[in-house]
């Protein structure tokens, strides 16, 4: 085989998004699929591996993963960070697990008040369609009314 001639083997080189890479990293290391605390400069473990690698799809689908619930929730309660072949490569300090727990928090304090944002505008709609049903209500009883009127005032015109 030459050079020129495209692999149909299933390679990491030049992935199309960041995602994709981050599936087929998921796939080969138990690390990331654990959501294991990493080693400090794991990206330059990943690149002696797989030298094919675009830095810019590595640096995001890594930063995909760290800042992911999961992996957050993994370094609040890690003692040790890991390898790719799952080997301790030192130790997650506190200021590592204060780091995750504040993401955390910032990020569940966000989403709850999303949540209630959502209710609360789901409540006005509510309220908003309440008004609506009951100004139609009220304007066909008025309507009825008149129309009960005109029957009435109407025959003792004849």
């Amino acid at each position: 085989m030459t050079t020129t001639e495209p692999s149909t083997e299933p390679t990491l080189s030049k992935p199309i998004d960041a995602r994709a890479l981050l599936k087929d990293i998921h796939a080969r290391f138990d690390v990331f699929r654990n959501h294991s605390p990493l080693a400090i400069g794991i990206d330059r473990q990943i690149f002696a591996l797989l030298p094919d690698l675009e830095k810019k799809a590595l640096r995001l689908a890594m930063r995909s993963h760290t800042i992911s619930t999961r992996y957050l929730k993994e370094m609040e309660k890690g003692t040790v960070r890991l390898n790719l072949d799952g080997t301790p490569a030192g130790e997650v300090t506190d200021e590592n697990r204060q780091h995750a727990a504040e993401l955390l928090r910032e990020r569940f304090k966000k989403q709850a008040e999303q949540r209630k944002a959502g209710e609360a505008a789901t409540k006005a709609a509510e309220a908003e369609a309440k008004a609506a049903e009951a100004a139609i209500k009220a304007e066909a009883e008025r309507l009825e009314k008149l129309s009960q009127l005109a029957e009435k005032f109407g025959r003792k015109g004849r």
